[in-house]
Protein backbone atom coordinates (compact mmCIF):
# COMPACT_ATOMS: atom_id res chain seq x y z
CA UNK A 1 0.00 0.00 0.00
CA UNK A 2 1.29 3.44 -0.95
CA UNK A 3 2.33 6.19 1.89
CA UNK A 4 1.87 9.73 1.48
CA UNK A 5 2.73 12.49 3.75
CA UNK A 6 0.34 15.24 3.28
CA UNK A 7 1.48 18.45 4.33
CA UNK A 8 -0.89 21.48 4.14
CA UNK A 9 0.39 24.59 4.47
CA UNK A 10 1.61 25.60 8.03
CA UNK A 11 1.51 29.23 7.26
CA UNK A 12 -1.80 30.64 8.99
CA UNK A 13 -0.48 34.68 9.10
CA UNK A 14 -0.65 34.34 4.97
CA UNK A 15 -4.80 35.95 4.57
CA UNK A 16 -6.81 35.27 1.61
CA UNK A 17 -8.35 38.12 0.42
CA UNK A 18 -11.32 37.21 0.48
CA UNK A 19 -11.30 35.82 4.48
CA UNK A 20 -9.49 33.01 5.61
CA UNK A 21 -5.59 32.02 5.51
CA UNK A 22 -3.60 29.79 3.66
CA UNK A 23 -3.48 27.13 6.68
CA UNK A 24 -6.97 27.44 6.96
CA UNK A 25 -7.90 26.44 3.35
CA UNK A 26 -5.59 23.99 2.58
CA UNK A 27 -6.20 21.73 5.86
CA UNK A 28 -9.75 22.11 4.32
CA UNK A 29 -8.85 20.60 1.10
CA UNK A 30 -6.75 17.62 3.07
CA UNK A 31 -9.62 16.97 4.75
CA UNK A 32 -11.64 16.16 1.55
CA UNK A 33 -8.54 14.70 0.20
CA UNK A 34 -8.78 12.23 2.89
CA UNK A 35 -12.07 9.93 1.84
CA UNK A 36 -10.86 9.67 -2.10
CA UNK A 37 -7.36 8.23 -0.71
CA UNK A 38 -9.04 5.94 2.11
CA UNK A 39 -11.20 4.37 -0.47
CA UNK A 40 -8.57 4.02 -3.18
CA UNK A 41 -6.27 2.34 -0.29
CA UNK A 42 -3.52 5.06 -0.01
CA UNK A 43 -2.11 4.97 3.28
CA UNK A 44 -1.03 8.78 4.50
CA UNK A 45 -0.49 10.96 7.39
CA UNK A 46 -0.81 14.67 7.37
CA UNK A 47 0.96 16.94 9.61
CA UNK A 48 -0.26 18.98 12.82
CA UNK A 49 -1.02 22.72 11.89
CA UNK A 50 1.08 23.38 15.39
CA UNK A 51 4.26 22.06 13.46
CA UNK A 52 7.20 24.12 12.16
CA UNK A 53 8.10 23.28 8.53
CA UNK A 54 11.28 22.06 10.03
CA UNK A 55 9.30 19.35 11.92
CA UNK A 56 6.88 18.26 9.24
CA UNK A 57 10.06 17.74 7.42
CA UNK A 58 11.42 15.55 9.79
CA UNK A 59 8.42 13.84 10.25
CA UNK A 60 8.03 12.63 6.92
CA UNK A 61 11.52 11.76 6.51
CA UNK A 62 10.86 9.67 9.67
CA UNK A 63 8.37 8.10 8.62
CA UNK A 64 9.59 6.09 5.41
CA UNK A 65 6.60 7.54 3.08
CA UNK A 66 6.87 7.11 -0.58
CA UNK A 67 5.62 10.73 -1.34
CA UNK A 68 5.71 13.98 0.07
CA UNK A 69 2.71 15.87 -0.51
CA UNK A 70 2.48 19.80 0.18
CA UNK A 71 -0.43 22.00 -0.44
CA UNK A 72 -0.52 25.91 -0.15
CA UNK A 73 -1.71 28.92 -1.96
CA UNK A 74 0.31 31.39 -3.77
CA UNK A 75 1.15 35.28 -3.33
CA UNK A 76 2.46 37.33 -5.70
CA UNK A 77 5.12 39.65 -5.05
CA UNK A 78 4.06 43.41 -4.12
CA UNK A 79 4.22 44.94 -7.06
CA UNK A 80 2.17 42.46 -8.67
CA UNK A 81 -0.18 41.72 -5.90
CA UNK A 82 -3.87 40.96 -7.00
CA UNK A 83 -2.75 40.57 -10.49
CA UNK A 84 -1.43 36.96 -10.70
CA UNK A 85 -3.64 34.04 -11.38
CA UNK A 86 -2.65 30.20 -11.93
CA UNK A 87 -2.43 27.01 -10.32
CA UNK A 88 1.76 25.88 -10.30
CA UNK A 89 3.11 22.55 -9.00
CA UNK A 90 6.48 22.76 -7.98
CA UNK A 91 9.00 20.18 -7.68
CA UNK A 92 12.74 20.09 -7.05
CA UNK A 93 14.70 20.02 -10.14
CA UNK A 94 16.61 17.20 -9.74
CA UNK A 95 13.64 14.76 -8.91
CA UNK A 96 12.49 12.41 -12.17
CA UNK A 97 9.68 11.49 -9.90
CA UNK A 98 8.89 14.37 -8.49
CA UNK A 99 8.57 16.05 -11.95
CA UNK A 100 6.38 13.03 -12.73
CA UNK A 101 3.72 13.87 -9.69
CA UNK A 102 3.96 17.68 -10.52
CA UNK A 103 2.95 16.74 -14.79
CA UNK A 104 -0.15 14.30 -13.24
CA UNK A 105 -0.86 17.28 -11.10
CA UNK A 106 -0.69 19.88 -13.50
CA UNK A 107 -2.86 17.07 -16.47
CA UNK A 108 -5.90 16.99 -13.47
CA UNK A 109 -5.51 20.14 -12.32
CA UNK A 110 -6.21 21.59 -15.70
CA UNK A 111 -9.36 19.65 -15.48
CA UNK A 112 -10.98 21.55 -12.55
CA UNK A 113 -8.86 25.37 -12.77
CA UNK A 114 -10.90 27.58 -15.15
CA UNK A 115 -7.97 28.61 -17.00
CA UNK A 116 -5.90 25.29 -18.04
CA UNK A 117 -3.45 27.16 -19.88
CA UNK A 118 -2.28 28.96 -16.56
CA UNK A 119 -1.70 25.44 -14.43
CA UNK A 120 2.08 24.86 -14.98
CA UNK A 121 4.60 22.48 -13.59
CA UNK A 122 7.63 23.81 -11.75
CA UNK A 123 11.51 22.81 -11.26
CA UNK A 124 13.27 24.68 -8.58
CA UNK A 125 15.90 24.25 -6.15
CA UNK A 126 14.93 26.32 -3.45
CA UNK A 127 11.84 25.18 -1.59
CA UNK A 128 12.69 23.39 1.71
CA UNK A 129 9.98 21.35 1.66
CA UNK A 130 11.27 19.60 -1.80
CA UNK A 131 14.86 20.18 -1.82
CA UNK A 132 15.15 18.43 2.45
CA UNK A 133 12.59 15.62 1.73
CA UNK A 134 13.75 12.07 1.35
CA UNK A 135 10.92 11.37 -0.39
CA UNK A 136 9.68 12.21 -3.72
CA UNK A 137 7.93 15.51 -3.16
CA UNK A 138 5.76 17.99 -4.75
CA UNK A 139 4.41 21.57 -3.71
CA UNK A 140 1.00 22.80 -5.09
CA UNK A 141 -0.02 26.01 -4.94
CA UNK A 142 -3.73 25.41 -5.41
CA UNK A 143 -4.61 29.68 -6.87
CA UNK A 144 -3.28 32.62 -5.58
CA UNK A 145 -5.24 34.07 -2.47
CA UNK A 146 -3.96 37.40 -3.12
CA UNK A 147 -6.10 37.50 -5.99
CA UNK A 148 -9.76 37.83 -5.78
CA UNK A 149 -11.08 35.60 -8.48
CA UNK A 150 -8.65 32.64 -7.64
CA UNK A 151 -9.20 32.72 -3.75
CA UNK A 152 -12.91 32.67 -4.49
CA UNK A 153 -12.40 30.09 -6.96
CA UNK A 154 -9.99 27.56 -4.33
CA UNK A 155 -12.88 28.38 -1.31
CA UNK A 156 -15.70 27.50 -4.29
CA UNK A 157 -14.02 24.35 -5.15
CA UNK A 158 -12.41 22.69 -2.25
CA UNK A 159 -13.73 19.33 -2.97
CA UNK A 160 -12.99 19.58 -6.81
CA UNK A 161 -9.68 20.44 -6.14
CA UNK A 162 -9.36 17.48 -3.34
CA UNK A 163 -11.12 15.28 -5.61
CA UNK A 164 -8.31 16.20 -8.29
CA UNK A 165 -5.05 16.07 -5.98
CA UNK A 166 -6.10 12.95 -4.85
CA UNK A 167 -6.34 11.40 -8.04
CA UNK A 168 -3.20 12.49 -8.96
CA UNK A 169 -2.25 10.31 -5.92
CA UNK A 170 -3.34 7.32 -6.82
CA UNK A 171 -2.45 7.99 -10.82
CA UNK A 172 1.26 8.43 -9.73
CA UNK A 173 0.72 5.28 -7.42
CA UNK A 174 -0.80 3.23 -10.90
CA UNK A 175 -4.18 2.71 -8.24
CA UNK A 176 -7.47 2.49 -9.39
CA UNK A 177 -9.18 5.58 -8.25
CA UNK A 178 -12.33 4.99 -5.85
CA UNK A 179 -15.12 7.84 -6.30
CA UNK A 180 -17.47 8.64 -3.02
CA UNK A 181 -20.05 10.29 -2.79
CA UNK A 182 -21.86 11.77 0.44
CA UNK A 183 -24.20 8.80 0.45
CA UNK A 184 -21.04 6.08 0.73
CA UNK A 185 -19.03 8.23 3.42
Amino acid sequence: MPRVYLSPSLQEYNLYVNGGTEEEITNLIVDAMEKYLLASGIDFTRNDPQMSLGEAIAASNQGGYDLHFAIHSNAAPDSLQGKLQGVDTYYFYQSPYGQEMADIVTQNMKQVYPMPQKVNAVPTATLRELRRTIAPAVLVEVGYHDNEADATWIKDNIEQIAKALAMSITDYFGVPFQDVTEETV
